[in-house]
This record gives structure tokens, C-alpha cells and sequence, in this order.
């Protein structure tokens, strides 16, 4: 008599393992928050630098594992065996789009706007609420992560900080709130459009879908005029004055975030 072994997937405990490659970018930004906290280092430019770099880093992995987890209780159960739950930046679609585009944004213009999104098999989705919800998870990821950056300034944690802490503390705060309400713009190609596009006309989202791969961009150059980029900024302090968070550590922590410089 033959006996058969039972096989036991591992599938759910691998697909959903943290991922070294984020445990090591939580490092990064663990220790340079330590070094800037405690003044170890002598060199608290380049240590602002990781700390941004870094903790942006985690919040693209955080906003993108949002969609994942979304979609997967939404119906896409291949989101499991795609490795999005691992929270490793190189499972995504497009890993350049999601992490070399949105580093360079941050360079360029101390903005911060989301790289290429998670493969989300629409098809398997019913219902527009649910489409919806998937699209707005990534933002909102964003938002508690805005949120929880911003509250040591009103409870007062932050007063006892070293300023350059504060600095990038600010800068990275500022760097979710302009990810999370650009991204929520109805743009092709952002999740604000994502929210609504179940709930337009088929005709014009086939108008529009040509437009997508274009929307991000558009929006990066559309901020870079001298004019929009003053009124949006200042609508962005406006939102992070709420949390008592002062303008210049925003700005003082992107000036000491681009090392180089000086």
C-alpha cells in the first residue's frame, strides 16, 4: 500500500514574509534617525539624506503594499503569488517607475509623487466600490504615515529633538502630504483618476486611457512652473501648519537633504 505525503504550501508564509530588501531600507532610516537624534555623526547632511531617502523609500513600499492588500481582498488573489505582501520595492510592476522616478522627483524639486503602481488584475474585482477602495488605499496609506510624522510636533515630542532631526523629520512629513494629495488628483496614470474611473462612461474612459502613462509626468512639469509650484507649496505648509509643524524646517530640511550643494 502506497502511501501519498500531503504537500503543505508555503506559499502563504513565503508571499507574505517582510522582505529583507525593506527590512534593510527600515535599517537605513532607523539609524540615520539615531545618528541625527543623538548628534553621533559629524556629517548630519548626508545623514538627513538617508533618513529622507530612506524613510520615502518606506512609504512608497507602504502605499504600494495599501493597493496590494486592497486588491487582494477585493478578489485578486494573485496579488499573494506576485510577492506584493513582502513589501519588496523590486516585486513591483515597473521597479525603476517605483523607486528610481519618485527618488529623482524628490531631487529635483523636494516633491513627493508616487512611482509605478502594483499589477492589479482588474478582471477579478466586481463591483466599482471595491475598484475604488483599491485605488484610494495607496493615499491613504500616505496620509497615516503623513499623520504620524507630524503628530510629535503638537504633542510637543519633537521640542526636546536636535534641530537637524526636526529638519528632516519635517521634509519627509511634507514629502507624504504632497504624495498623498497630488496622488489624489483625477489625473490618468494617478489614483485620484483610479477612484473615479469606475463610475465614468465606458466611451470616455477609453478616451482617456492613452493619456495614463503620460499623467504623472504632466503633473511633475505642471509643478515645476515657478507660479503653480509657489501656490501649491503654500497650500502644503498650509495643511502641515495644522500639526504645528513650523514652514522653515520643511524647507531647512531640504536644504540640508541635497548634500551636494554645499
Amino acid at each position: 500500500m502506497s502511501v501519498t505525503p500531503i504537500r503543505v504550501s508555503r506559499r502563504g508564509r513565503v508571499n507574505r514574509r517582510i522582505s529583507p530588501v525593506f527590512l534593510g531600507i527600515a535599517a537605513v532610516m532607523g539609524a540615520a534617525g539615531w545618528a541625527l537624534a543623538t548628534g553621533y555623526t559629524s556629517h548630519a547632511r548626508f545623514a538627513v539624506f538617508l533618513f529622507v531617502v530612506a524613510g520615502w523609500l518606506v512609504s512608497l513600499c507602504l502605499h504600494e503594499y495599501a493597493h496590494a492588500r486592497a486588491a487582494l481582498h477585493s478578489g485578486d488573489l494573485s496579488i499573494e503569488d506576485k510577492g506584493y505582501l513582502t513589501l519588496n520595492p523590486l516585486k513591483y510592476a515597473n521597479a525603476g517607475l517605483s523607486i528610481f522616478l519618485p527618488v529623482l522627483f524628490v531631487v529635483l524639486g523636494g516633491i513627493g509623487l508616487p512611482g509605478g503602481a502594483v499589477e492589479v488584475e482588474r478582471h477579478r474585482i466586481r463591483g466599482r466600490v471595491r475598484h475604488s477602495l483599491v485605488s484610494l488605499a495607496g493615499p491613504l496609506a500616505n496620509v497615516v504615515f503623513a499623520v504620524a510624522l507630524m503628530l510629535p510636533f503638537p504633542l510637543g515630542w519633537a521640542a526636546g529633538w536636535r534641530l537637524e532631526f526636526q529638519f528632516a523629520f519635517a521634509f519627509l512629513a511634507l514629502l507624504q502630504v504632497t504624495a498623498a494629495i497630488v496622488n489624489l488628483l483625477p489625473v490618468p496614470g494617478l489614483d485620484g483618476y483610479g477612484v473615479v474611473e469606475p463610475w465614468l462612461p465606458r466611451r470616455l474612459r477609453q478616451r482617456l486611457e492613452p493619456f495614463a502613462p503620460f499623467g504623472l509626468l504632466a503633473v511633475f512639469a505642471v509643478l515645476y512652473l515657478q507660479s503653480v509650484n509657489t501656490w501649491f507649496f503654500d497650500r502644503m505648509y498650509t495643511v502641515m501648519g495644522w500639526f504645528h509643524v513650523p514652514d522653515s524646517y520643511a524647507y531647512y530640511g531640504y536644504t540640508l537633504f541635497r548634500f551636494w550643494r554645499h
